[in-house]
């Protein structure tokens, strides 16, 4: 059984960064694309950066230049890098896999003005 496991979110002002960590167990991680998701309150669940095993990486316009995502196959672990942050970054961030599979707890990033 696949088990994510989120971290390292927090209370932040703006401009400010915060790395979260994703540690993957029950899957072979390093085969797998994996994926940072966030959810602010009222929307839909959204990607913001995915790498593949091969470390290429995309990212969604509002957090490109911003975010950077990488991954530790070693470890089993997915981070993702968030500088200069913003009010409207502001959610419950969560890592999966390609193809999806159940999701984690997720980690809270507040991000004040």
């Amino acid at each position: 059984q696949v088990r994510l496991v989120e971290s390292g979110g927090g209370l932040v002002q703006a401009g400010g960064s915060l790395q979260l960590s994703c540690a993957a167990s029950g899957t072979s991680f390093i085969l797998n694309r994996m994926g940072w998701y966030r959810q602010a309150p009222g929307k839909q669940r959204e990607l913001v950066a995915s790498i593949s095993r091969d470390y290429i990486t995309n990212y969604a316009a509002s957090v490109k230049g911003r975010f950077t995502i990488s991954r530790d196959n070693a470890k089993n672990t997915v981070y993702l890098q968030m500088n200069a942050l913003k009010p409207e970054d502001t959610a419950v961030y969560y890592c999966n896999k390609e193809p999806l599979t159940t999701w984690g707890q997720g980690t809270q990033v507040t991000v004040s003005s």
